[in-house]
Formats: structure tokens, sequence, C-alpha cells
């Protein structure tokens, strides 16, 4: 069994400014810069049959490349259970297009519907027993983030591993998407990568 999702990678000059944004939380598990992504379809752990039907139906997908700039911030959970504080993302049909495309290729390869709303975000921090006061002031300060555009041109495969400092990710494999003059092709990643 291998642990996978899709996602798109910050690129780490995005990703440098956020960094300045993870203090102030108690207990907070600040996630780093390699771990920053904007996922589009969490898959879960899967047989490494089924993770290469995904694989060659992810390969097929034909989208254009777009920009995407991050904006506000937010968190998931409601009072005792809030769990995570996130950097949001701009509105981007292509974004919510490419993600469509993921949920097609995961249904493709015989995996059930995503049924949670899809929520465009980067996690910046994995949140235990966080107060409810201290996340809102941790949001208040944070809410007017914006980054400058940043030009997503691929997309990933990923696997998740658990460590006693928490996720790591692997790219397994990664997909480009149509830019001018680009042809569609998919990168195979090497295995000592």
């Amino acid at each position: 069994m291998i642990r996978l999702f899709t996602a798109i990678a910050i690129p780490p000059e995005i990703g440098a400014p956020l960094q300045s944004r993870q203090s102030g939380i108690e207990g907070a598990r600040w996630r780093p810069l390699e771990a920053f992504h904007i996922t589009l379809r969490f898959i879960g752990d899967v047989q490494e049959t089924v993770a290469a039907d995904l694989d060659e139906a992810l390969a097929e997908i034909e989208a254009p490349a777009f920009d995407l700039e991050l904006k506000g911030v937010g968190h998931f959970g409601e009072g005792a259970d809030i769990h995570a504080v996130w950097a949001g993302v701009e509105d981007e049909p292509l974004l919510r297009r490419l993600q469509k495309a993921n949920e097609s290729a995961a249904r493709k390869a015989e995996l059930k519907p995503e049924t949670r709303t899809y929520l465009p975000h980067v996690t910046l921090a994995y949140l235990k027993r966080a107060t409810v006061p201290e996340v809102g002031a941790w949001i208040q300060r944070h809410n007017l983030l914006h980054s400058p555009p940043f030009h997503v041109d691929r997309f990933g495969l990923y696997s998740s591993w658990q460590t006693k400092e928490g996720s790591v990710y692997r790219l397994e494999r990664e997909y480009a998407l149509r830019g001018e003059g680009s042809p569609d092709t998919r990168v195979v990643i090497p295995e000592s990568a």
C-alpha cells in the first residue's frame, strides 16, 4: 500500500515569505517550506496496481498552464476541534478545471468520488488543542496575505510518509501542463531522487 495525493508545489520564492507567518500559536506543528503545496486530489492508501492505473489516467490530462496567487488565511475545524491553519488561494477557473480533471482521473482508476467541497489552500500548520482566541488573533494578524502571482506549468503525484516529525512528501511523478509551445509530457522521477 502507498499513501498518495496530487498537488501543485509552491515555489520557494512564494513559500519563503509564508514562513515568517509561522509563529504565534502555541504547540503548532509548522510545516517546512518543502511541504508547501496545493492539494488537487487526496487519494489515500492504495495498492501499487491502483497507483499505476492512476498514473496512467493523470498522464492523459490535457490542461493549460496558468498563474495563481495566494490570498488570505483561514483554519479548519471549529472551537476545540480547530486542527489546521492555512493560506488561501485566489479563485482561478483553470485551477478548478485541473482539480476536476484530477478527480476524473481518480474515478477512472476506480477510486471512490471525493465528497468534500474543494477548497484550495496551503497548510501552514497542524494544531492540537489550540485556543480559539489564539487562532483568531493569528488570523487577524495575517488575513491580508497576498502573494505575487506564480506560474503553474506542472502538477505532481506525491506519496506521504509518516515520521516522528510529521508527514514527509515525496514526488513520485510529475505531469506537465500545456504552455506556449511546450509539449504535453510526463516526467518520471528516478528512484534515487
